[in-house]
């Protein structure tokens, strides 16, 4: 390898909440020889990192600026809201965002949901990101509305949660900078998915290489030279010219047929 060549690789951006472990499993096994590094980003700088070639692909959540990206959307996930174990919802299975109108609701800097009208009172403050907010939430202060894997990501012990039916669903997606569509970012297209290592979409397959010839032994069939037989049986008879005589032991040829002796008068 020459110092102008850079073995290649490949660099996934993922937000929090996202879980991209299988996919990269599936990379590992099909591209043994191309390392996979996980890039973890906040999902409000996804899109600047991919503009800005921090990252060759990512999974984000959309809705986002879709300006020079491409994007493929994958999954939606349950919205929930996070509430302290003795909190009067979670003696039920769901809420809507009705029942969450005399509690206030915390909305982080960090929320990814794309809300009408929000739910819930509001708080004096924002928090600054969405792990701020689970601890007030822990102590009292308020709900949380987020998307699930994110209430799962901050779980806690003395919290838990239930589906709010109404609420918007976050919607997760792969994206990568629109002229970079390489083919690294075709194969990762296709691990996402589904496709599997033969299939016909995506990277072409290398071609087949033909089949070699079986070498000429000393022992294959030749052509008889001419005026030679061949061995091999000339009529419908089951005589065959090279054989025996049957009335030979010597096998050798056949002799002129003999007549019966005349009679001398």
């Amino acid at each position: 390898m020459t110092g102008s060549e850079v073995p290649p690789s490949f660099r996934l951006a993922y937000v929090p909440g996202v879980t991209p472990t299988k996919w990269v499993r599936i990379w590992n096994e099909r591209l043994p020889d191309v390392p996979l590094t996980l890039v973890t980003v906040a999902a409000a700088e996804a899109p600047d990192l991919l503009r800005g070639s921090g990252a060759d692909a990512g999974l984000v959540r959309l809705p986002i600026d879709r300006t020079d990206l491409s994007v493929i959307p994958l999954y939606t996930e349950t919205t929930v809201v996070v509430i302290p174990k003795d909190h009067v919802v979670a003696a039920v299975d769901e809420v809507s965002a009705a029942d969450l109108a005399d509690d206030i609701v915390l909305h982080p800097l960090d929320d990814t949901l794309d809300w009408e009208g929000r739910p819930g009172q509001s708080a004096k403050e924002r928090p600054a990101t969405t792990a701020d907010a689970i601890e007030l939430v822990a102590a009292g202060v308020g709900l949380l509305v987020v998307p699930q894997s994110l209430a799962r990501l901050h779980h806690r012990k003395d919290l838990t949660y239930r589906p709010v039916t109404d609420a918007p669903e976050s919607r997760i997606a792969l994206s990568w900078p629109q002229d970079e569509t390489s083919d690294l970012v075709e194969d990762f297209i296709g691990i996402v998915r589904g496709r599997t290592v033969n299939s016909t979409r995506g990277r072409a397959p290398a071609p087949a290489q033909p089949k070699s010839k079986r070498p000429d032994t000393g022992g294959a069939r030749r052509k008889p030279a001419a005026g030679k037989s061949s061995g091999k049986p000339s009529g419908a008879s089951g005589g065959a010219s090279g054989g025996k005589n049957p009335r030979s032991a010597s096998g050798g040829a056949k002799g002129p047929k003999r007549g019966k002796p005349r009679r001398r008068s």
